[in-house]
């Protein structure tokens, strides 16, 4: 299944949108790069990914390795 753009592009949006806000509350962190690479987690994350948010447990879903411990806030978002 998959998603249509413009609804890609308004789930990138708010992980930029959540981005930014959580830097600024915590009054700390990068935003650069959690707001450049927010197209590629969306189009991971909705198209790619296996994943169920029923079941975080579950053993066969696929695991994301962020090794940017600055933009680990994409991850967050």
């Amino acid at each position: 299944m998959s998603l249509e753009t413009p609804r890609l592009v308004q789930m990138a949006n708010a992980i930029r949108a959540l981005s930014m806000d959580a830097v600024q509350a915590a009054n700390s962190g990068h935003p650069g790069m959690p707001m450049g690479m927010a197209d590629v987690a969306t189009v991971l994350w909705s198209e790619y990914l296996k994943h169920d948010l029923d079941a975080p447990d579950w053993a066969d879903r696929d695991r994301f390795v962020l090794s940017a411990g600055h933009g680990s806030m994409l991850a967050y978002a």
